[in-house]
């Protein structure tokens, strides 16, 4: 049978992150891994700490207590209490308690589960640009309409853009910070002006407009103080979180969704979203991950390690004459290219052996993305190609 034609042309407007990890697995087949630079996926490169491996260990010796069995589809009780303790004492959501958790596939899982139980056909959801690629597919695996809102010259939130975009037909907002691929933060006054916008906006379509926080890089943070997650300005919210990079833990897929006490018909909501935990074939969250993240709500790998690795880059690219900010969380820049043409400057780079993602591939075309999370020999040797990229025309 053919691929329908939803996925026919999904996979051709698909990651281009993907597509340039796989151009470098067929440039390491040809060259050997030593001869060629990738910083294409945001892979958690440090190992998870030690705290983790010992949790292993524990539940490795508990077998007879029923732990690999199934679990209510929201997931282990006293794990979800754990969380949603934790999210009261630091106040993120004042009054949360067990029943307003759902443990999710990581992140991504809840992004999905969340968007299946609140989004009817047609229903839009606002995206800012520059965006993780994937939230577009998020979006119309479960009917919904992508609305993009472009951010402004310093990636932050532009209010006169998403006002003029919510209409009645808006369902949702989708919210991530520290931003995948430029690494801004949301400033509080952003965050604080969207959350009123927000308010005034649902008084006039007359219905909600759910605000979802996806933040599995809230850990990889390199300023003094955080705001506030964008969940706990807006009543009617969700907050998607993942431990994959706060302990290194992609491969393994443990997250949760977290629902704002404050929104409306809260009960209804959790029941849409453990029905759908289940409906969608997730089932539930991998119970040996839910039992260890649970002991370590205080843990993480070594952000200075990540810290290290911006500050080289930046250094690094600035030598070579890119024109590159900051980033203020997460393991990625996001320099203008050269000739202002990310694809032929993609391609170029490539003739270096340097794998680079297009900021075409996150709808902000004269971009292009690094991330660091790679050993030094890609650091060191990817800087000097990407200076040879440089001086000799990016085009």
């Amino acid at each position: 049978m053919p691929v329908a034609s939803t996925i026919k042309e999904a996979m051709t407007r698909s990651s281009w992150i993907r597509r340039m990890f796989e151009k470098g697995a067929e440039l390491k087949r040809i060259h050997g891994a030593a001869g060629v630079f990738d910083f294409t996926l945001g892979n958690p490169f440090p190992e998870p700490p030690p705290a983790f491996f010992d949790g292993l260990e524990e539940l490795a010796a508990r077998r007879h207590d029923g732990v690999h069995r199934y679990m209510p589809n929201a997931g282990f009780p006293e794990v979800r209490a754990r969380i949603a303790h934790k999210l009261d004492q630091d106040g993120v959501f004042p009054g949360i308690g067990e029943r307003h958790i759902v443990m999710s596939v990581g992140a991504a899982g809840g992004m999905n589960v969340t968007l299946k139980t609140i989004l009817n056909p047609g229903d839009e959801v606002i995206v800012f640009v520059p965006y993780f690629a994937e939230y577009l597919f998020y979006i119309t695996n479960h009917g919904g309409v992508p609305v993009l809102a472009e951010t402004d010259g310093s990636f932050d939130i532009d209010l006169d853009k998403v006002a003029a975009l919510i209409n009645p037909k808006t369902r949702a907002i989708v919210v991530n910070s520290p931003n995948n691929p430029t690494g801004r933060i949301y400033p509080e006054a952003s965050l604080r002006g969207l959350a009123a916008l927000l308010a005034a906006c649902e008084k006039r379509v007359g219905h909600p407009i759910y605000l979802i926080a996806d933040e599995p890089y809230r850990e990889v943070a390199f300023i003094p103080k955080l705001p506030p997650t964008p969940a706990a300005l807006h009543p009617n919210s969700f907050l998607c979180y993942s431990w994959s990079k706060s302990l290194s833990l992609p491969g393994d897929r443990i997250g949760y969704v977290a629902v704002n006490p404050q929104i409306d018909d809260a009960p209804s909501i959790v029941d849409g979203l453990t029905f759908t935990t289940r409906t969608l074939g997730f089932v539930n969250a991998p119970a040996v991950m839910q039992l260890i993240v649970t002991k370590l709500l205080d843990v993480t790998v070594d952000m200075g390690w990540y810290r290290s690795r911006r500050d080289r880059v930046l250094a690094g690219l600035r030598q070579a004459g890119y024109d590159v900010m900051t980033p203020e969380g997460t393991f990625y820049v996001f320099p203008r290219a050269p000739g202002q043409d990310d694809v032929a400057f993609v391609n170029h780079a490539l003739s270096e052996r340097v794998l680079v993602v297009p900021g075409s591939g996150f709808g902000r075309s004269g971009y292009f993305r690094i991330s660091y999370s790679v050993d030094d020999r890609t650091i060191d040797g990817g800087l000097e190609a990407l200076a040879r990229v440089r001086r000799s025309g990016s085009a």
